[in-house]
């Protein structure tokens, strides 16, 4: 995921002589007994700077080891990664989105890492490991930090509107039935009373958009989904998927819910929830940063439950993966710097003070430190134990194709220019065509 999307820009020109410096050191095989090993993950300014620190932890602790670094902002650092990819020239090891984890696998770009994960990682300890395993078993990454969604709800919006606080209990018409009461019009007046003026609403009871903040979670919910468990077939067309979109058409229509245009009007998504505008909204861990810095008084819930009692979380595992074309002294080097992050107090405490992920060492994301109630949100072990129902968002190599056939038709619906089978079925088919033409010539 790109963590929020809060990433900062750093300069070309650092990127430019970072690359450098990697790709001659990727070159390198050994110099007397040291491995160079070529690193690559996503940054900031704060968590570049930690990063580092724990880098040279790990290189004192491993003295036979130099790691050699690039790194960039989301988009700048996928963008060059694709390309030195395809020159057969990117890094050893890099922190992979898990959103793209299955789809290196299915580019040939990562390693299967099967016998390692299971000799040496241990899963009773390590979170989130089993959501890198494909349909056949096989292990492509090891958890570099984990984001699982969960209901964000504003206090203050709840409180004014004398609504209770969403429990475990809630089923999704639970949440349907509180978003009434809490999408207002400019007169003050909420979606249940007759008055309600449509036309002039000021505050919305729940905003949901996206991938992982979307739709999908509702599909989830109600039985349905996206894809087959082997990623290759479209399952949206189902009753349980046409039930769950009736849900979602049903909000829009009264307006409990931004539709895609009222989204734009506040540019960007993030703000709707950010700015007090909605009371409700699916995020991640990662969006815990900007809603502290916003000020929100909020907290979070788990995901409500579908009408068979079915409840689903979106996760994405952020993880360390190892280059297919990696040599066999590097490969080792790389294992042991993702035993040494997997494994060490020291390190996966620094990094949960960035506040970028939930950490993956299971002690530590219980320990006091992480669930730190002084800290927004009061009940951070929501996401934990969301982690019991949590499903990875049904990402492969043709993930961004495929959800911009599910999202822009799901706009014309919420436009009122689709119906809901009509939906159903171009969608099941759109999505199918993504995957035909990738995977058939495979």
């Amino acid at each position: 995921m790109k963590k929020s999307k809060f990433l900062s820009v750093v300069g070309i020109a650092s990127l430019a002589a970072a690359l450098l410096v990697g790709g001659c050191s990727q070159s390198s095989t050994q110099q007397g007994d040291k491995v160079e090993l070529y690193m690559g993950y996503t940054s900031d300014p704060p968590t570049k700077k930690k990063m580092e620190e724990i880098i040279a932890k790990f290189e004192q602790s491993h003295p036979h080891i130099k790691i050699k670094t690039v790194t960039a902002p989301y988009e700048d650092f996928y963008q060059k990664l694709t390309t030195q990819i395809a020159a057969g020239n990117a890094p050893d090891i890099w922190q992979s989105d898990g959103t793209k984890v299955f789809g290196f696998a299915q580019r040939g770009a990562i390693r299967d890492i099967t016998d390692y994960v299971t000799k040496e990682v241990n899963k009773d300890e390590v979170l989130g490991v089993e959501f890198n395993k494909d349909a056949s078993g096989k292990y492509w990454g090891v958890p570099q930090g984990i984001q699982v969604g969960a209901l964000f709800y504003n206090k203050d919006l709840f409180d004014k509107a004398g609504v209770a606080y969403p429990t475990a209990d809630w089923t999704w018409d639970d949440l349907k039935a509180a978003a009434a009461k809490l999408t207002l019009d400019a007169s003050g007046k909420n979606a249940d009373d007759p008055a309600f003026d449509k036309n002039a609403v000021k505050q919305y009871g729940f905003t949901f958009f996206g991938s992982s903040r979307g739709a999908f979670n509702i599909m989830k919910a109600y039985g349905g989904g996206v894809l087959d468990p082997t990623m290759t077939q479209s399952i949206i067309d189902s009753p349980e998927n046409k039930k769950a979109v009736e849900w979602m058409a049903d909000g829009m229509k009264r307006k409990l819910f931004p539709n895609p245009a009222e989204l734009k009007a506040f540019q960007s998504n993030f703000k709707v929830f950010l700015s007090g505008a909605t009371a409700m909204q699916i995020d991640i861990y990662a969006a815990t940063t900007s809603m502290n810095g916003a000020g929100l008084n909020y907290d979070v819930a788990p995901m409500p439950k579908g009408p068979d009692g079915k409840r689903f979380a979106p996760v994405i595992a952020n993880s360390w993966v190892i280059n297919k074309k990696a040599e066999e002294q590097k490969v080792k080097a790389a294992q042991e710097w993702i035993t040494y992050w997997t494994t060490s107090d020291e390190a996966q405490k620094e990094w949960a003070e960035v506040g970028e992920a939930i950490p993956v060492k299971k002690s530590v994301a219980n320990s006091e430190m992480f669930l730190n109630p002084s800290i927004k949100p009061d009940n951070k072990k929501v996401f934990l134990d969301s982690l019991d129902f949590a499903g990875t968002i049904d990402t492969n190599a043709v993930f961004a194709e495929w959800l911009k056939v599910v999202t822009d038709n799901l706009a014309e619906l919420f436009m009122d220019k689709m119906s809901v089978d009509d939906y159903i079925s171009k969608t099941d088919q759109g999505v199918q065509k993504v995957l035909d033409d990738f995977f058939k010539k495979q």
